[in-house]
């Protein structure tokens, strides 16, 4: 019976390739656009938060997968209550990420206080079921137990974290679906085989629909995903650390998010004008996009550096698929690094 559990894949695949264009046919009727910030004259002509539609198929296939295993499968295992808890954390920071995007980055937002605030608060519904294993092995320092401390903090700070730094890196058409669709392939393949089928299903479903948003969000995008998705992204490769107890390996692969958090703060501090550093280029007449900054302030600008010695005219795609790239060898590295304690 396991082909039945194809289903709610290719529902939320469809319901996506279906719902997109849709969305983005009404956000230009009614001038919900926003910005191309890396072509040339910064042509409004985007359709604006398509990740709300990436959410809503992922919602609804999760519970098409809940109601197979409830009805079909027949699995009381308790397992039910971790996706309920789950989906209640990722809607909670979509609602949170949609408001900041009807709010619109340059008028500044929500207030980066206030989005912590928000993050830590979304790990409610992890904390009160006490998700996840309490001891982990730390390198140098073997098994430690962090008891109740487990739930209460690191768990918190796992979703504020990861949702709040996968925010960062963006910017560049087709970069915040293609990454996501890499890490959470990734991280279920890590769940599959560390016997979490259901984790792996789950994550797959959503890599289901962003590879249909992927499709309309690649160069040259025709819809911007916002805040609403890379917020529900970020806080779905937490969640699954979490409940599949790998988080040594989801930080090793989110590697390029916590370089880009430093990077962030590197630049707030030295340009002292309150504020992060955008991730754009600076785009000519032919959309050749040349270094915003003259110091390094994202991966995306050291994409652009490092392209630029070995191409005259660097594309948007170009900067957005190196990106990429380096996460795939980051979590092939993974498999060898720590591969040897997945299959004990």
């Amino acid at each position: 019976m396991n082909w039945i559990l194809i289903i709610p894949l290719l529902i939320s695949l469809i319901l996506t390739a279906i719902l997109l264009p849709k969305w983005i046919r009404k956000c230009r009727q009614t001038d919900m656009l926003w910005e191309n910030m890396n072509k040339f004259g910064h042509p409004r002509n985007l359709a604006a938060s398509g990740g709300i539609v990436v959410i809503l198929a992922f919602v609804l296939s999760v519970l098409v997968y809940i109601a197979i295993r409830t009805f079909i499968i027949k699995d009381f295992d308790g397992i039910t209550l971790k996706i309920f808890s789950m989906l209640t954390v990722i809607l909670i920071l979509a609602i949170v990420g949609l408001v900041d995007d009807l709010l619109g980055w340059k008028s500044g937002g929500l207030s980066w206080k206030f989005r912590l605030f928000l993050a830590f608060a979304a790990s409610i519904p992890l904390v009160v079921i006490n998700a996840g294993n309490s001891s982990m092995n730390i390198p140098l320092l073997g098994i430690i137990n962090f008891g109740i401390a487990y739930a209460l903090i690191l768990v918190p700070i796992g979703i504020a974290g990861a949702t709040t730094t996968y925010n960062f890196l963006a910017g560049l058409n087709g970069l915040e679906a293609g990454q996501g669709i890499i890490i959470l392939s990734f991280l279920s393949l890590i769940a599959f085989i560390t016997g979490n089928p259901w984790l792996a299903i789950v994550g797959m479903i959503m890599v289901a629909s962003l590879l249909a948003f992927f499709y309309y969000n690649k160069f040259p995008a025709k819809v911007l995903p916002g805040d609403i998705l890379t917020w529900s992204v970020g806080a779905l490769i937490a969640c699954m650390a979490i409940l599949g107890n790998f988080e040594k390996i989801a930080i090793f692969v989110f590697i390029p998010y916590i370089i880009e958090a430093i990077l962030k703060v590197k630049g707030k501090i030295e340009l002292k004008n309150g504020k992060f550093p955008h991730s754009f280029g600076i785009p000519d007449k032919n959309n050749n996009l040349k270094m915003p900054y003259k110091k390094i302030y994202s991966l995306t600008h050291l994409s652009l550096a490092i392209l630029s010695k070995f191409k005259k005219n660097v594309k948007e795609k170009d900067a957005a698929y190196l990106i990429i790239g380096f996460q795939i060898l980051l979590c092939l590295l993974a498999l060898v690094i720590f591969g040897n304690s997945l299959f004990i």
